[in-house]
């Protein structure tokens, strides 16, 4: 019996989210990528609560150019916010995607604005 993409990708997700929390000292910068848009939040699982949150549909983010420099830029968003809010470590949930492509540009565009994790 073969997996469907979206079963495996959310049996990784499980397995990641196993060992993955977000606490108020050192949150979880959450990823979902679809196919047009990339979206992260970064939550504190002990108080569910999202702190933070950005995606490529947010106006001050600017949607031009390939896919790449716009994940890039939606990582340097959610961290200026984070940083703003207080936060500087984190740990990183890539949500069962492969760390390549949109969700390794997001995470430098994240390290970059002064994130570490």
């Amino acid at each position: 019996m073969s997996l469907t993409k979206v079963e495996r990708r959310q049996r990784i997700k499980l397995r990641i989210r196993k060992t993955t929390t977000g606490t108020a000292t050192m949150p979880r910068l959450s990823v979902f990528r679809s196919n047009k848009e990339i979206y992260a939040q970064i939550i504190d699982d002990v108080n569910g609560v999202t702190l933070a949150a950005a995606s490529s549909r947010d106006k001050d983010v600017n949607a031009k150019g390939t896919a790449i420099e716009v994940a890039e830029q939606v990582g340097k968003a959610i961290a200026e916010k984070a940083v703003k809010a207080g936060i500087e470590k984190i740990t990183f949930d890539r949500g069962g995607y492969l760390y390549h492509g949109r969700v390794k540009s997001l995470a430098d565009g994240a390290r970059a604005a002064g994130l570490k994790f």
